[in-house]
């Protein structure tokens, strides 16, 4: 059966996947050129299967953007978010800022790492004075774990070990309890 919060959506295939994905690096590349002493971060969700949004996935992905701009604002790093997207392939934003590229760095982990919903989440941390995205590994910081099992989530992602079902199952239930909390506090 399927998890409810991939129950509903216009399911991608591989090619409108990849597609997608070289929109995004070409944008990326835009900023850069166009805002090269800026760091750009580049936001978006990792969704198992063909399902990449629907208003559920959405309002998740709302959510981890409004926490995480929240928590730069909080302590005192401006962003301008430069573009929204709500493809099928899924919502991205694009943000810039002025804070040193190892900074937002470390800003974008902490809320993979802490928030509910982090570890949905997959920030790009971009500059034009680095080839590529910063990787964890750049910056000495831990590497993101699986969603299931806690081992390092490039083990598992290479080796298969959990199945499409089981992501969604996992990321179903995390969206459920946290959408469930955040209405006991209204």
């Amino acid at each position: 059966m399927t998890p409810t919060t991939f129950a509903t959506g216009d399911p991608q295939d591989i090619a409108a996947v990849l597609a997608n994905k070289d929109h995004r690096a070409a944008y990326q590349r835009q900023l850069m050129t166009a805002h090269p002493d800026q760091t750009v971060l580049a936001l978006k969700l990792n969704t198992p299967g063909p399902i990449k949004n629907n208003a559920r996935i959405t309002a998740a992905f709302d959510a981890g953007l409004a926490a995480f701009t929240h928590d730069l604002t909080r302590q005192q790093v401006t962003t301008t978010l430069v573009d929204r997207w709500d493809n099928p392939t899924g919502p991205e934003a694009f943000l810039l800022s002025a804070t040193d590229a190892t900074t937002m760095k470390q800003l974008a982990v902490a809320l993979e790492d802490q928030h509910p919903l982090g570890r949905l989440f997959d920030i790009d941390v971009l500059t034009s004075h680095h080839e590529g995205p910063l990787s964890r590994q750049d910056n000495n910081l831990p590497q993101r774990r699986c969603f299931i099992c806690n081992r390092p989530a490039k083990v598992c992602a290479r080796s298969r070990a959990h199945s499409v079902l089981e992501l969604q199952t996992a990321i179903d239930q995390t969206l459920t309890t946290y959408f469930t909390e955040q209405e006991s506090k209204q």
